[in-house]
């Protein structure tokens, strides 16, 4: 296996630690930290990653999210097949992943992580994270991110639980986006799923409300999974083969 270049100066050596509470066979996943302040002038020409003009003109903290999240996709695709391979910004904003690979990248303050399989293991892989809301927003952004039954939900459930469960509803629905769009190249929004259950092990059960495709039709059910550190919260949807 080739030596990968240089770490940024802005990030952590990269984990291999599963953040999850279900593994998945036939996935690598790894994450780094980084912190903004830190990034260097040459940190893209030091670890080998092009900066793209969306990326040249944007403030640190997006070129620093930018970079870690590259840094670690690169790692996780040369950890899986030996791919030397940095995913571009497709023309739809999501990155473009070689055709036999599934993956997905996020970050939220000062953490990122990528996942990436391969597609006659996985079809579709999608990861969120998302700092956990505080109670006031929670409840201020809920009628935009839930449905009414999800609010009929969150309203039986326990008051101390609203901030979880809306950016749990959030983050679910995020990385179900990202698991499904690459096969059914067709734009979804909050109020096209629903989140039916979750417990406190880190399982979800997702719903569809609208037709996406042939196969993916409204009521079309998944499984989801989260899991909470350091008061940010990961989601991943993953669709076998």
């Amino acid at each position: 296996m080739n030596p990968l270049p240089t770490l940024p100066t802005c990030c952590t050596p990269l984990d291999a630690h599963w953040p999850l509470p279900f593994a998945l066979p036939g996935t690598v996943l790894l994450s780094t930290r980084f912190n903004p302040s830190h990034l260097a002038i040459d940190d893209f020409q030091r670890s080998a990653v092009e900066r793209p003009a969306s990326i040249q003109r944007s403030v640190a903290k997006r070129q620093a999210e930018f970079l870690a999240g590259r840094v670690c996709a690169r790692a996780a695709l040369q950890q899986l097949e030996q791919l030397n391979y940095i995913p571009a910004i497709g023309e739809d904003r999501a990155p473009v992943w070689p055709a036999h690979i599934c993956g997905s990248i996020t970050h939220s303050t000062g953490h990122a992580a990528a996942i990436v399989a391969r597609k006659d293991h996985w079809r579709g892989l999608g990861m969120d994270l998302e700092n956990l809301l505080s109670a006031e927003r929670a409840e201020r952004l809920a009628g935009e991110i839930l449905t009414a039954a999800e609010l009929q939900r969150m309203a039986a459930g326990a008051p101390e639980q609203i901030a979880l469960w809306v950016t749990l509803t959030f983050s679910v629905k995020e990385s179900l986006f990202k698991a499904l769009y690459p096969i059914v190249q067709q734009r979804f929004y909050f109020e096209h799923a629903e989140v039916l259950e979750w417990n406190e092990s880190g399982h979800v059960r997702l719903r569809l409300l609208t037709d996406l495709s042939s196969e993916w039709r409204h009521g079309s059910e998944l499984d989801a999974q989260f899991s909470v550190h350091d008061g940010q919260l990961l989601s991943l949807v993953s669709i076998k083969a």
